[in-house]
C-alpha cells in the first residue's frame, strides 16, 4: 500500500491552507493517501471554516488570521507540529464516520509516541472549553498528555475524499520534531502496511496551490466573510 509523503518544511499561512485544500482536490488524481508535515515561517493562527471572524480576533494576538478549509476551532502555530493526512475517496478512511477517523489519527499519534517512550492517552469524554478555543478542554478522542490536551485535528470529507489537519503541542519533554515525524512514519508502516514514496507537487497542484493562496487564503474578505 503505497501512500505519498510531503516534507513542506516551513511555509507562510495563507500557502499552508492552500496546500491542504490543493491536495483534497487533487486525491481524485492522485488516487493515493498521502500524509504532509510543514511549519510556519511566522506565528498565525488558523480557525475552524464557520467560525465568526470577530470572535477569533478577539479571543487570540496570533496573526495573520486564516481560515482554514476544515472545521474545528482555533489553532496557534507558534511552536506547533502540523500535519495533515488526505485520502482518496474509495480508501478504507475516507468511508469512516467523522467520529471513527477522528479516534484513529490520534490513536496513531498515540503510538508514534510510544514509539519515543512518551506515554499519552485518547481522552475518553469531554472537558469545558472556552468558546472556539481548540487547546484549552478537550473532546472525545483529543491527545492527552498527563490530563492535558496536545493534539487536535479537523476533518473535511466530501467527494473528492478526506482531509485531516492536524496539530500537536509537543509536551515538554526533549523531542525533535523530526523524530515525531519518523515515529508517525514507522507506525504507519507496521500497523497500516504502508511504503512510502517521496512526493513533491507537479506543476498541475503547483499551480493550483498557487491560485488558492493568492486569490483566497491571503485575501481579507475570504478570511473575515463571516
Amino acid at each position: 500500500m503505497t501512500w505519498l509523503l510531503l516534507n513542506s518544511g516551513k511555509c507562510d499561512a495563507a500557502f499552508n491552507m492552500a496546500l491542504d485544500e490543493a491536495l483534497l482536490e487533487a486525491l481524485p488524481r492522485l488516487q493515493k493517501p498521502a500524509l504532509r508535515f510543514y511549519g510556519w515561517t511566522q506565528p498565525a493562527a488558523t480557525f475552524g471554516y464557520f467560525q465568526k471572524y470577530a470572535e477569533v480576533a478577539a479571543t487570540t494576538q496570533l496573526r495573520p488570521l486564516i481560515r482554514r478549509p476544515t472545521g474545528g476551532g482555533i489553532v496557534p502555530h507558534n511552536a506547533d507540529w502540523t500535519y495533515s493526512a488526505a485520502f482518496p475517496p474509495g480508501h478504507e478512511w475516507h468511508s469512516l464516520k467523522a467520529e471513527e477517523s477522528y479516534r484513529r489519527i490520534h490513536d496513531w499519534l498515540r503510538l508514534a509516541f510510544v514509539e519515543l517512550n512518551v506515554a499519552t492517552e485518547l481522552a475518553p469524554c469531554c472537558k469545558k472549553s472556552l468558546p472556539g478555543q481548540c487547546f484549552v478542554g478537550h473532546e472525545k478522542s483529543d491527545l492527552l498528555w498527563h490530563g492535558q490536551k496536545i493534539a487536535g485535528a479537523a476533518q473535511r470529507r466530501n467527494q473528492l475524499g478526506l482531509l485531516i489537519q492536524g496539530s500537536v503541542q509537543p509536551p515538554p519533554v526533549s523531542l525533535a520534531r523530526e523524530k515525531f515525524a519518523s515515529a508517525m512514519r514507522a507506525v504507519a508502516e507496521k500497523s497500516f502496511g504502508v511504503t512510502w514514496t517521496e512526493f513533491a507537487p507537479d506543476a498541475e497542484l503547483q499551480a493550483r496551490v498557487e491560485k488558492l493562496s493568492a486569490a483566497k487564503y491571503a485575501q481579507t474578505t475570504y478570511n473575515q466573510k463571516r
